[in-house]
């Protein structure tokens, strides 16, 4: 498949940013750079797409401030130090953010994650909406992990890892992984000349991983490694995902034209079904909720569970967790993920979605279920 097909063919794009190519070790920010990156992003949402955009960066930002040498490895720096830098970093990083996006008049809204907040379903379920939200109103979320929370993440270059964990929360089509390298190769073409470059992953091997390397001393973090495991997430989730050199501008302009040399690793199946997938096999319910006959029918037309047609609530549930889905004579329907917790699903259960602000005093939606989140029997 080519490259500007699968661009073409995606609605959502993620672009994920390395360290190495927004921060210059002796120099600081490369405003440049970033101002040619705002303005492919720019474009490339003028033409229908929904963008996202998760950064490196903050720790890069922050390390003189800290005192901190950019040629010693990452693995080496102690981690309060490097929590400290994120927290003097992140602030710039976003201001920089600002600045390039403005001259276009677009907004951009920051969202500090780790990955925890992307597996448990609470925070997933609130991240989803907010960057839904976002994107409905033409926002730009700039997603970045909580370095100043985080423990172990920092030091495994994680923001790869976590681009994929939110391409797979959002239902993202793409996600494009702009770093100092074009892609994969049969070896790390910096030690092994001889190195060939791989330009289509069609499905991911152990060979694959044997290939990637770790990254250098500097500032990034990251490494092929890392990379080749957000590329596992990505595409067992339905997403694709481009790995490709960002040190030139307009980098993103090259990509989505066709011209950037690169290495796409294709999607093993759909968004939609590798995340109902992922709810049947791997979510206990804790409660059911049984359906009137017309709720029943609307949810096999694939409509969402309103709270109109429940009858009856039994369990105990936080927003979130998943719950069984049954008729009125207990058949079992299928699972979902509630938008509501058990107290709140039996004050409102029979209501109209219109009446949910004036029950409960607050609407997180009118559906109880939404599609999404629900997988049927069968």
């Amino acid at each position: 498949m080519k490259v500007q097909t699968l661009i073409a063919q995606s609605k959502t794009i993620i672009v994920k940013i390395g360290s190495a190519l927004l921060v210059d070790a002796q120099k600081g920010l490369n405003k440049e750079w970033l101002a040619a990156l705002a303005e492919d992003i720019v474009s490339l949402k003028k033409s229908g797409k929904s963008i996202l955009v998760v950064t490196s960066g903050a720790i890069a930002m922050g390390r003189n401030v800290m005192g901190l040498n950019h040629s010693t490895p990452s693995s080496s720096v102690p981690l309060e130090l490097k929590q400290g830098a994120a927290a003097v970093g992140q602030i710039a990083l976003m201001q920089s953010y600002i600045n390039a996006f403005a001259a276009y008049d677009v907004n951009v809204a920051q969202i500090l994650l780790t990955p925890a907040d992307t597996e448990n379903r609470r925070s997933h379920l609130n991240a989803r909406a907010t960057i839904h939200a976002l994107l409905e109103k033409g926002i730009i979320p700039v997603v970045n992990e909580n370095d100043t929370v985080s423990t172990a993440e920092i030091r495994f270059g994680d923001n790869d890892r976590l681009a994929a964990r939110v391409a797979q929360m959002i239902g993202a089509d793409l996600l494009i992984q702009l770093s100092t390298t074009d892609g994969l190769y049969t070896a790390d073409p910096r030690i092994d000349v001889s190195a060939k470059h791989i330009p289509l992953v069609e499905k991911l091997a152990e060979e694959h991983t044997a290939m990637a390397g770790d990254a250098l001393a500097g500032v990034s973090t990251g490494g092929m490694k890392s990379k080749i495991e957000a590329a596992r997430i990505a595409t067992e989730s339905g997403v694709h995902m481009m790995i490709a050199k960002g040190t030139e501008f307009h980098s993103l302009k090259h990509v989505c034209d066709g011209s950037a040399q690169l290495t796409v690793f294709l999607a093993s199946e759909q968004p939609r079904n590798a995340r109902k997938k992922w709810i049947a096999a791997h979510v206990k319910p804790k409660g059911t909720i049984y359906l009137d006959d017309g709720a029943c029918k609307a949810l096999f037309e694939g409509k969402s569970l309103l709270p109109a047609g429940i009858k009856k609530v039994e369990g105990e549930f936080d927003r979130g967790d998943a719950v069984k889905i049954a008729n009125i004579d207990g058949g079992s329907m299928g699972l979902g993920l509630s938008t509501y917790d058990a107290d709140s699903t039996r004050r409102i259960a029979g209501r109209k979605s219109a009446e949910i602000a004036e029950i409960l005093g607050y609407s997180d939606g009118d559906e109880l279920i939404h599609r999404d989140d629900l997988v049927l029997n069968g």
